[in-house]
């Protein structure tokens, strides 16, 4: 494994927000790497995603979990995070301009390698960076963790750069079959490379241990469904977005 750095990163928004985020490296200099920008669940930059950031540095990869929300602002409830994801998937241009500025504080980072660069979310996450994959943002790839499927803008799929995965919970109750339906029907009509796999049996949430064991509520972590989706990520990434020789 490769020698890490980490750190809070902070950066402006279009809109003058101050973000800040969680930047994970190879400590190593000298080598452009591909970057990866993550974006979190519907709590903000929290441990779960952080420890993702870590491991993928780990592996060689310069990666940046996005901050959405602003600096020091981060729900303590689902009930209030519900509200703050909610008030940005009524307005998309907003949701993607946050996002925008994630991207661009990873692109713009000298040991980053313009060419490669993959958006990758969890939940709310997942339907984030496909908003910026709509937006037309320059991505070698993009990745979805049970993420939110709905697009109130069809017409922008074709922005769309780079292949597509999506990872999805078969038995996911807060994305409903309409929806996964519509959202392939688009990407097919406008020819987008997509991997679309849906994992019998899971539900919403399924990579993250903090969703509790109860699949009836309709959030629950499943081990397999974590496992088998991490797999699926990691070749995608060896595709989309490989390592420089030697990192």
């Amino acid at each position: 494994m490769t020698r890490v750095f980490t750190k809070v990163m902070s950066y402006l928004a279009a809109d003058g927000t101050l973000c800040e985020g969680y930047l994970a490296g190879p400590a190593e200099s000298g080598l452009k790497r591909p970057g990866i920008l993550i974006a979190p669940d519907w709590f903000g930059v929290g441990d779960f995603v952080r420890t993702r950031a870590e491991a993928l540095a780990k592996l060689g990869y310069v990666v940046l979990v996005a901050d959405v929300y602003g600096k020091g602002i981060r729900p303590a409830t689902a009930q209030e995070a519900a509200g703050m994801t909610r008030a940005f998937r009524e307005d998309r241009a907003a949701l993607r301009m946050r996002v925008r500025a994630g991207y661009d504080a990873l692109r713009a980072l000298p040991q980053v390698d313009e060419q490669y660069l993959v958006a990758m979310g969890y939940c709310f996450g997942g339907t984030t960076v496909l908003e910026l994959a709509r937006s037309g943002a320059e991505l070698s790839g993009v990745v979805s963790f049970h993420g939110g499927l709905s697009n109130p803008n069809p017409r922008d799929v074709a922005n769309i750069r780079g292949k597509v995965l999506v990872m999805h919970g078969a038995a996911d109750p807060f994305v409903p079959q309409a929806e996964v339906t519509t959202f392939r029907n688009e990407m097919q009509q406008a020819g987008i490379d997509l991997r679309f796999i849906a994992y019998p049996g899971a539900v919403h949430a399924f990579t993250s241990p903090l969703a509790g064991s109860d699949p009836s509520t309709g959030l629950a972590y499943d081990a397999l469904a974590d496992a088998a989706s991490w797999r699926e990520f990691s070749q995608f990434l060896a595709e989309v977005a490989p390592l420089p020789t030697g990192g």
